[in-house]
């Protein structure tokens, strides 16, 4: 029985351990699928060299395919195109890396609208995932 197990919680994981937990599932998932060749990937605007980014999407591939897991805009900068930009520069470099695809996820009505005219369709919902909106995954095909 495993109710006899110690387990413990915490809001504060320790990075050794949480680097244990990663590498112990990254080797059982190359394992059963091969491996990943996760990179990370990050895309940035800023409006002079140096300065801190005002728009920006960050995320990896893996398993020949582009997760985005953070795309931001600063509000002056919103409506003017500058996502499809950096949805646009990220999937050429996931393409230069041999990805078939593409996904991301939102709670935002107006991010959702934005992918979608990007060439992204949904493919799972969360229902009221927090304050009565709906989580939304989308993906895109790459490629040919």
């Amino acid at each position: 029985m495993t109710e006899d197990l110690p387990l413990e919680v915490t809001d504060v994981p320790d990075g050794a351990d949480a680097a244990t937990i990663l590498d112990e599932l990254s080797a059982f998932n190359a394992g059963e699928v091969g491996p990943s060749d996760r990179r990370p990937l990050g895309v940035f605007f800023r409006p002079a060299p140096g300065e801190p980014p005002e728009a920006g999407l960050t995320g990896y591939t893996a398993w020949n395919w582009l997760f985005t897991g953070n795309l931001w805009i600063a509000e002056r900068h919103r409506g003017r195109g500058l996502a499809a930009r950096l949805l646009d520069a990220a999937e050429a470099e996931a393409l230069h890396r041999g990805c078939r695809g593409a996904w991301i996820d939102t709670f935002n009505p107006k991010a959702k609208a934005a992918y979608e005219r990007c060439g992204y369709a949904v493919f799972g919902e969360l229902p009221d995932f927090v304050a009565g909106r709906s989580r939304f995954f989308l993906a895109k095909p790459l490629g040919p």
